[in-house]
């Protein structure tokens, strides 16, 4: 067998291994719950920052090589344009207003987790008024 065969098999056996023994693994019920409040604060936390009209906070929650197909784009964009939904309105003097978060579910798999609720927020025009949307959201 050539060496480096033999080394990605290695690899490979080492790999199953630690997926057998991680997976194994109990997690604290209170850990648990702790990381499920931190996922929820994150969330919160993405909707205060669209309305403080705060870019830079919002863009740091993103990613660097994030690609995503935001509801309102027409193709996918990558990091460098996720705040655009946000400028298309506050470029016409509306401001955003969250209103109702509403967990639905969520779910942490080793170091990947799903959350997924619904958020009803409205664009304000000078006057204070706007219409009021609710959205489903899954984020990972």
């Amino acid at each position: 067998m050539k060496r480096s065969t033999c080394v990605f098999a290695a690899l490979v056996c080492l790999l199953t291994i630690a997926k057998f023994t991680l997976a194994s693994e109990t997690i604290n019920p209170a850990q648990e719950s702790k990381n499920e409040e931190t996922l929820w604060n994150l969330e919160r936390a993405y909707w205060r920052y669209v309305q403080d009209n705060d870019l830079s906070a919002y863009s740091n929650l993103w990613h660097k090589d994030f690609l995503g197909w935001p509801s309102v784009n027409a193709a996918p964009v990558h990091k460098d344009h996720i705040t655009d939904w946000i400028t298309a309105q506050t470029s016409k003097g509306l401001v955003f207003k969250t209103g109702e978060f509403k967990p639905a579910a969520i779910h942490v798999t080793g170091d990947v987790a799903m959350v997924c609720y619904w958020i009803t927020f409205k664009w304000l025009d000078k006057d204070g008024s706007g219409t009021a949307h609710t959205l489903r959201i899954t984020h990972a």
